[in-house]
């Protein structure tokens, strides 16, 4: 199934645009679309971790920089580090994250707020996953 996926960090002025996702089967609950989502891009980023030895000798052409400039950052998409991404580690990590806060995700500009809150996904369906910036420092 394919979905429409928007990132967002609070304190970007980056606009958020939805990006299309392939995800696998049709998550029912807000845990399962976390899996799921986490999943398709755990594969992404492998996918392009074999590729980055490839992309070091090739050079960009005119419309990808230019395109790599819309999204804020123009780069060979290169993992320098060489080191693939963990399935498990990082579903429990998203999972994690998600129960303790440090992002919020909204279907439709509506909020998700539990792990197993029933949800209905369409190919429409626009996911926004916002980063949130925790607050340093102390109180006086």
């Amino acid at each position: 199934m394919e979905i429409q996926v928007a990132l967002k960090s609070i304190g970007k002025k980056k606009a958020v645009q939805a990006m299309p996702l392939k995800i696998q089967g049709h998550p029912a609950t807000v845990r399962e679309l976390i899996l799921a989502v986490t999943e398709a891009e755990v594969l992404l980023y492998n996918q392009r971790a074999q590729q980055s030895e490839l992309l070091q000798s090739i050079t960009l052409t005119r419309e990808e920089i230019e395109d790599k400039a819309q999204a804020g950052r123009i780069s060979f998409g290169v993992n320098y580090g060489g080191q693939k991404a963990d399935l498990q580690e990082a579903q429990e990590n998203a999972v994690q994250c998600f129960a303790d806060g440090i992002y919020r995700i909204f279907l439709d500009h509506l909020p998700l707020e539990a792990l197993d809150d029933p949800i209905c996904v369409t190919e429409h369906s626009v996911f926004t996953f916002v980063r949130l910036t925790m607050l340093a420092g102390r109180m006086w």
